[in-house]
């Protein structure tokens, strides 16, 4: 599958080219492994994205999805938004993350 272009941190140039191929294909060319729950977090964004036009702080996010802040550091081994927001389209999230 052609990847759209991406700029240096390996996000979407432009977000509307994003499908869900896509954004496993971004995560396969890194490497980078999407498990189910990854996936469903990443979706769970995408829709926090649409509702409320940004992309949420992890604080809000763990809230936004009842689940505790800690387990999704502890899933994503790293901090969840950057992966999150990468492989789901959206832009990169600014602030604490």
């Amino acid at each position: 599958m052609d990847i759209p272009g991406r700029d240096g941190d390996g996000y979407l140039a432009d977000m509307s080219e994003w499908t869900e191929e896509i954004g496993r294909a971004m995560a396969d060319a890194d490497s980078y492994e999407i498990t189910d729950i990854k996936w469903e977090h990443i979706l769970k964004a995408r829709q926090y994205f649409e509702e409320f036009g940004s992309v949420p702080p992890i604080r809000k996010f763990a809230k936004y999805i009842e689940e505790d802040q800690n387990a999704l550091f502890k899933i994503w081994m790293t901090g969840p938004m950057k992966p999150i927001t990468k492989y789901g389209g959206l832009p990169k999230p600014t602030g604490c993350v």
